[in-house]
């Protein structure tokens, strides 16, 4: 283990050297060619200066320089070069540093010379009159650096080579000691400089396998403190009918109510509260079985404008007693889904939008198509959701007007239903609402109808769907 481990930190230290190398020579390079390119930016204002001062006289008093001097018109025409023929040099309208001269004012580039044949860095002015001057210099590549200082980093690189082969034996032989000596209930205690790198992973594997354990832990412990909740609300919830049944029975066991109206009026409360529970069970049960994510239920190619109809014509007689009128508008919508469990999202929607409207109040039901999309919309204009209530209102036994649930007989778990049963359709609930004006809530389905094209199923759907 001594021989492989020695191997892997000589590797290692060999890789940091070449790397630093190469970094410390693209460091050096991207330096330079800076310096460089500033350098030909303060020459290419001084010449042109001189140039829009003196125009010809300027050249023809130019001695020797390190730069290449270009002189171009507005056309590209070349008319002076102090390094080339002119005669044969082509038009240079099309050089991008020549083009952004011309439109902006300046203009550089770094590219390869046709006519000197070697990479050079070009800046160029607008002078006054319309012309361009370039100026530009030979660009040092890579290797030109990298063979100018190769002897003195070679020194470097041999001696710490040299070096590094002492300091990987004392490591290995110091890093084999340790390994017996881990600490597996907390992989990541003994992370350091004497710890073997290539049991890391194995320590990281292990400290998030603990924190995986923990997290379920800690899941476990949540989901067992919402089912003792809900357990609590939902005893809660069905004491309270319970007791209403229980009192006005033991009324009218013991003979205190003498008057035939008055036991018609506890019958009916008596069956009203018996409906309020069963209703209850129902959406316990409901929503028990959307919990398990929809296993069992059998998907199908169906229609979501027709579920919408039937869910609106269940509600025809509860809309009526509320002085509420609900109208259903769309087209024919195919979805690949669970179609009792779409009926329970649009019913419990509507139901929500009519109890809680005031008398002569409205409910909007639309159905409607977008790319890629089936979208559901209930629109209403009853008492509205107060900003701060937006968030919990798909909590179960959740209640934004406590005293106005109590009046509709709300079951509070209507919207947790709808919550529940649009996350298995892979569904977004979007609400907006606005206190007093109403609320509109739009579930938007992904298309999940298999293909693009239009099946038997589908064109039968459509074909029976209202014009």
């Amino acid at each position: 283990m001594r021989g492989k481990i020695f191997r892997s930190i000589w590797f290692a230290l060999l890789s940091v050297l070449t790397l630093s190398y190469g970094l410390f020579m693209g460091l050096l390079y991207t330096h330079f060619t800076n310096e460089r390119l500033d350098q030909l930016r303060n020459e290419n204002k001084l010449v042109a200066h001189a140039v829009s001062q003196s125009g010809w006289k300027y050249f023809d008093g130019l001695g020797e320089t390190d730069f290449r001097i270009t002189w171009i018109t507005s056309d590209g025409t070349i008319l002076y070069d102090n390094e080339a023929d002119t005669r044969i040099m082509e038009n240079h309208m099309e050089r991008e540093e020549i083009r952004d001269a011309l439109q902006t004012g300046y203009g550089e580039s770094s590219r390869y010379s046709s006519t000197l044949f070697e990479r050079q860095l070009y800046t160029a002015q607008r002078l006054p009159d319309g012309t361009v001057l370039r100026l530009s210099i030979t660009q040092a590549t890579i290797w030109t650096l990298f063979i100018q200082f190769l002897l003195p980093i070679a020194v470097i690189i041999l001696a710490a080579l040299a070096l590094s082969l002492v300091l990987a034996s004392s490591l290995s032989k110091r890093i084999v000691e340790p390994l017996n000596a881990l600490d597996l209930d907390n992989p990541l205690s003994n992370t350091g400089p004497d710890v073997y790198p290539e049991i890391m992973p194995l320590l990281t594997r292990l400290d998030d396998q603990h924190k995986q354990l923990a997290k379920d832990r800690e899941e476990l412990e949540k989901a067992s403190q919402i089912r003792q909740e809900f357990t609590a609300n939902a005893s809660h919830e069905l004491k309270t009918p319970l007791h209403v049944i229980s009192g006005y029975a033991e009324l009218l066991e013991s003979g205190m109510v003498p008057s035939e109206e008055s036991r018609r009026l506890f019958a009916g409360k008596i069956r009203t509260e018996s409906q309020r529970m069963s209703k209850l069970v129902e959406d316990i049960i409901d929503l028990s079985r959307l919990d398990s994510g929809g296993l069992g239920m059998s998907r199908e190619l169906t229609d979501l404008y027709r579920i919408a109809v039937n869910a609106v014509e269940s509600l025809e007689s509860t809309a009526k007693d509320h002085g509420v009128t609900v109208t259903v508008e769309g087209k024919s919508t195919i979805l690949y889904g669970i179609p009792h469990v779409l009926y329970s999202i649009i019913y419990n929607l509507c139901s929500n939008a009519i109890h809680y409207s005031n008398p002569g109040g409205r409910v909007l039901v639309s159905v409607s198509q977008r790319p890629g999309q089936a979208v559901l919309s209930v629109t209403d204009n009853g008492i509205g959701i107060p900003e701060e209530d937006l968030d919990r209102i798909f909590e179960r036994f959740y209640r934004v007007d406590k005293s106005h649930s109590k009046e509709v007989g709300g079951t509070g778990l209507g919207l947790s239903i709808v919550k529940h049963a649009a996350r298995i359709h892979d569904a977004q609930i979007l609400v907006t609402s606005k206190l007093g004006e109403g609320s509109v809530f739009t579930v938007e389905f992904p298309d999940r109808t298999r293909s693009g094209q239009e099946s038997p199923l589908t064109a039968g759907i459509a074909d029976r769907a209202p014009q």
